[in-house]
């Protein structure tokens, strides 16, 4: 089970993985990349439970998890890069059109805003919306109970449905070739520049209404 996603998501774009690995098809994945690819096809289950922020990798880590679960009153994720000109790294545009549909995943990807659980929940960002108290429970119960059961089973289960539903490689790596492009873009670097004049990556009403000031940068 995974839990206590990234709250900072710019920083989480530079956090030092450089080296690159093959994948299947000789494709060349970042070690970034690399890393969410093998989550997604570790033989055992993943879960994401989200209590507070999951916005840029935060997001792409609970996508590459088998099932999230989301806090109703805490939980809040998003795709944030577009709102200061970047392209997201971690494989969202891969992920999300799989997951929700074509025009939702863009409502999220270009939209950039602030997404609460339960409306992560009707669009099919996590599995579903619990209210705070008793998320710990129920994560905990169905991590438990899929445990007790054969792994050979879980793991085959598991394989098949990756073959019929994820995105191929090539779709990952083309992601994170446009993220590092993104980056040094002058466009780019004034809008980040702009936000963490706003009080980016400090406590406060920045980080806590991110899309809120994503939307205000370019009035």
């Amino acid at each position: 089970m995974i839990s206590g996603l990234p709250q900072s998501p710019f920083q989480r774009h530079e956090s030092g993985f450089s080296e690159p690995r093959l994948e299947d098809g000789d494709i060349l994945l970042d070690a970034a990349t690399d890393i969410l690819v093998r989550l997604t096809r570790a033989p055992v289950a993943t879960i994401a439970l989200i209590r507070g922020r999951a916005t840029g990798n935060g997001s792409e880590i609970a996508l590459a998890c088998d099932m999230s679960f989301a806090s109703r009153e805490k939980a809040v994720l998003s795709q944030w890069e577009v709102g200061v000109g970047l392209v997201a790294g971690g494989g969202p545009m891969a992920r999300l059109p799989r997951t929700m549909g074509r025009q939702r995943a863009l409502e999220v990807l270009l939209g950039s805003d602030d997404i609460g659980g339960d409306l992560a929940q009707a669009y099919g960002y996590v599995n579903r919306s619990l209210p705070d108290a008793e998320l710990d429970g129920f994560v905990d119960a169905l991590a438990t109970r899929i445990a007790s059961f054969d792994k050979w089973a879980i793991a085959n289960t598991k394989r098949l449905v990756n073959a019929a539903s994820l995105p191929p490689d090539v779709e990952i790596a083309a992601g994170w070739d446009a993220c590092m492009a993104s980056i040094p873009r002058p466009a780019a670097q004034s809008r980040i520049k702009a936000l963490f004049e706003q009080g980016f990556q400090k406590p406060g009403d920045a980080e806590d209404r991110l899309g809120f000031y994503l939307g205000q940068l370019n009035r």
